[in-house]
This record gives structure tokens, C-alpha cells and sequence, in this order.
């Protein structure tokens, strides 16, 4: 498993944030995660730059359903593994009790099943909410 190379939490005023980077499938990655009181935002680059902007959300229904809703606001709106990692983002989020929606950012020149795959774990294993 890929240790970040560094990182290190920025002070929680106004928002409690994280920066690090590490190599995902061979590719040096830099990762920024954000805590703000009404959404989670996670860019995550392989380009330097922010690349696709998507929004993800879990909504409840009437009684026990539950769905997840994903929708690009800027960017590739063709590229179905982006809205899978993003998903997969907030399942885990919410499963490690965040109510609020992810905004992400992706900026990547692999967009392998196994990139994204580790994507989520470093996020996870990094959380800030």
C-alpha cells in the first residue's frame, strides 16, 4: 500500500482541510480535502490542475430508501468510471457517517478501474468529515 509521501491537516478554521500527495498506479498524485458545514470537497490531479467537477449525493426517500445521486457539473460528461469513483465516494462517505454531498474534482490521466479503485481508499483512509 502506497503511504502519501506527505501530508499534512491544515488548521480547521474556517475549514478543516487536508493536502498530500502520493503515487497511484504509477502516477504521482496530489490530493486536496475539504470540510466545509454543507458539502465535502475532494480534488484529487494527475494534470496539476482540477479537471472534471462532479456533484454526489445521498438522498432518502419515504421509509428506508435510500439512492445516490451523481451528476457531472463540468467537464467529461461521456466517462462513466469518473461518475463510478465519484459513487463509490459518496457510499463510503455516507457509510462513515457524513449526511453531507461530495463535490469532486478529478483531474486524471488513468482512469483505470484500479486508479480509481485507490482514489477512493486514499480519500477514505484521509477523510476530514
Amino acid at each position: 500500500m502506497n503511504e502519501p509521501s506527505h501530508a499534512h491537516k491544515v488548521p480547521s478554521f474556517p475549514v478543516s482541510s487536508k493536502e498530500f500527495s502520493t503515487v497511484v498506479q504509477g502516477i504521482k498524485t496530489d490530493f486536496i480535502l475539504s470540510s466545509y458545514d454543507d458539502y465535502i470537497f475532494v480534488l484529487v490531479t494527475q494534470l496539476g490542475k482540477m479537471g472534471t467537477l462532479l456533484q454526489a449525493r445521498k438522498e432518502e426517500g419515504y421509509g428506508a430508501e435510500i439512492t445516490f445521486t451523481v451528476s457531472v457539473l463540468l467537464g467529461k460528461h461521456d466517462e462513466p468510471m469518473l461518475r463510478a469513483c465519484a459513487r463509490q465516494l459518496i457510499e463510503r462517505t455516507s457509510d462513515m457517517g457524513s449526511s453531507r454531498p461530495l463535490l469532486l474534482s478529478l483531474g486524471l490521466k488513468d482512469h483505470s478501474r484500479g486508479t480509481l479503485k485507490e482514489i477512493v481508499e486514499r480519500v477514505c483512509e484521509n477523510k476530514v468529515w
